[in-house]
């Protein structure tokens, strides 16, 4: 930003004429140039780089600044929840104007509160912005929904639809409204309260009628039901009796599945293939029904789902092309499933691989298969396990070299004394991981060795994988030092802490920017 900064006033000036004339021996002739000689055009692409909140606090420079930052190109994605850094509106009457005047035609994105929830609201996004796509309806804290009996308009073009559903409310009279207007639906959210449950059971409603909707939406590439805690089979079912252009369906932390519809599922949705289902309650034998052979599943997530080493050998061995696997926190994924995926499976076409927190795994079964398969892996999640040291990572990180997400370690358990020399690590890592972008290191400051020559390695990782865009650490002195030394290199934003960041292959998944909701 700097450098582009710099060569545009470089260039207004000559324009200007402030250069150099020699026949003034050396002396410089300078004109005052201020913003104000930047094209309007330039200035634009400035003014894109900020948040709405900035434009509205420039706006109040001058009048020029004023009508550069109400453009409305500068408004195609919009969020009105404070909450999740969007702007705050304090009345409908307000955001109808702000509809009217600064968002019109080129309004593609917009998150909505309940508070901005209605009738007029929705009449006006439907005839003032016909470019408008996705859309947020955040009802997550409504205890009272708006009267929408009078609805008589509803933005028509949609292709994606997220609705974050209230514990309480009841919207069967608002979603009746709208099942006229989103039969274009290609990716549909419903984002539940799972993370708001108290370990008290109270009763649950279902607050939203899938049987209805997914009548109203035969179109959908993409269904995320995200913990919504009234979500069963019968709803997985439901979607596939009449959404067999489906591609991808997620529902990670809906509890009530048991995978008892999985068979069906396939059955009807010939081009399903991704399924994500983490911290579900799959049953082994519903899952082990499941004509696997037949599927074109290339993406499955199974994290935390306590499937039975049996289980899982017979899904491993069936599924034909299988891409992205997530199976962490699984006891029965053992060194006997990773035999007997390499002997009578095809992990040949694996390339993000999410063993996290499976203990039972010993280092000789993953050395096995690892320096077999690594060098296809573009993903590798191997942490959380004690046992694993950096013996097995510095025999296995050569045969790494086309990962671009890798995640390693595991915080210290009482007892375990041994030291990792993360220098080490990190040179092996600049050798062989030159397309490295995202990694974490797990181990925590008590764990990890580093000498005072530590800053060869991390120039070296710094230098040779230019790729790298976030190395997340534990905070402490280590940190400090890698943190340092990247700053010093003005690469500022890619060290970061554990607290606030996570490493993760879902980066990796087809369908990761459809599946991304606020």
């Amino acid at each position: 930003m700097e450098i582009a900064w710099g060569a545009v006033l470089q260039e207004v000036s000559e324009q200007d004429g402030i250069l150099n004339d020699d026949s003034c021996k050396g002396k410089t002739k300078r004109i005052k140039t201020t913003i104000d000689k930047l094209p309007d055009k330039v200035l634009l692409h400035i003014f894109s780089f900020l948040t709405h909140r900035e434009l509205s606090q420039y706006a109040r420079v001058c009048r020029k600044w004023r009508q550069l930052a109400y453009d409305t190109s500068l408004w195609s994605v919009v969020s009105l929840r404070p909450e999740v850094s969007g702007l705050y509106v304090q009345s409908t009457e307000f955001l109808q104007g702000l509809i009217s005047t600064r968002f019109g035609a080129s309004l593609r994105y917009i998150e909505l509160p309940i508070e901005l929830t209605t009738n007029a609201v929705l009449h006006e996004l439907a005839s003032k912005c016909p470019n408008l796509t996705y859309m947020l309806l955040d009802f997550s804290t409504a205890m009272q929904l708006h009267d929408f009996s009078e609805m008589q308009a509803f933005p028509t073009r949609l292709r994606y639809l997220c609705i974050c559903l209230s514990e309480v409310i009841f919207m069967e009279g608002f979603m009746r409204k709208i099942y006229n207007f989103i039969n274009g639906l290609e990716v549909l959210h419903l984002i539940g309260t799972y993370e708001k449950i108290e370990e008290e059971e109270e009763e649950i409603y279902e607050v939203v009628n899938v049987h209805k909707l997914k009548s109203a939406t035969p179109n959908l590439r993409v269904v995320n039901l995200y913990g919504i805690n009234f979500v069963d089979d019968t709803h997985v079912e439901a979607f596939s009796s009449n959404c067999i252009q489906m591609e991808c369906l997620a529902i990670n932390f809906c509890a009530k599945v048991t995978g008892s519809s999985f068979r069906i599922l396939f059955q009807r949705c010939r081009k399903l293939k991704s399924l994500q289902c983490q911290q579900t309650s799959l049953n082994s034998e519903h899952v082990m029904a499941v004509e696997w052979e037949k599927t074109m599943l290339q993406e499955l997530d199974i994290t935390a789902t306590d499937l039975s080493t049996e289980c899982l050998i017979d899904l491993l061995t069936r599924i034909p092309g299988l891409r992205w696997l997530s199976a962490g926190q699984q006891d029965g994924f053992t060194d006997q499933v990773l035999k007997a995926y390499i002997e009578k499976g095809n992990p040949r076409n694996l390339t993000a691989l999410d063993l996290d927190l499976c203990d039972s795994l010993s280092e000789e079964g993953l050395f096995a298969f690892l320096y077999k398969y690594g060098h296809q892996l573009h993903g590798l999640v191997l942490s959380g396990i004690p046992h694993v040291s950096d013996s097995l990572w510095l025999k296995v990180i050569p045969a790494l070299k086309n990962v671009r997400i890798l995640k390693m370690g595991t915080f210290t358990l009482e007892g375990l004394s041994k030291k990792i020399p993360v220098d080490q690590i990190m040179d092996a890592l600049a050798t062989s991981c030159s397309q490295l972008e995202r990694l974490e290191i797990c181990w925590d400051p008590e764990t990890i060795r580093f000498s005072d020559k530590s800053q060869k390695a991390i120039d070296a990782v710094r230098v040779r994988c230019l790729r790298l865009r976030c190395l997340v650490l534990s905070d402490g002195k280590y940190y400090e030092v890698v943190k340092s030394n990247f700053e010093r290199a003005d690469r500022s934003t890619v060290v970061r802490t554990s607290t606030t960041c996570k490493v993760t292959n879902a980066y990796l998944l087809s369908h990761y920017n459809d599946l991304l909701f606020n």
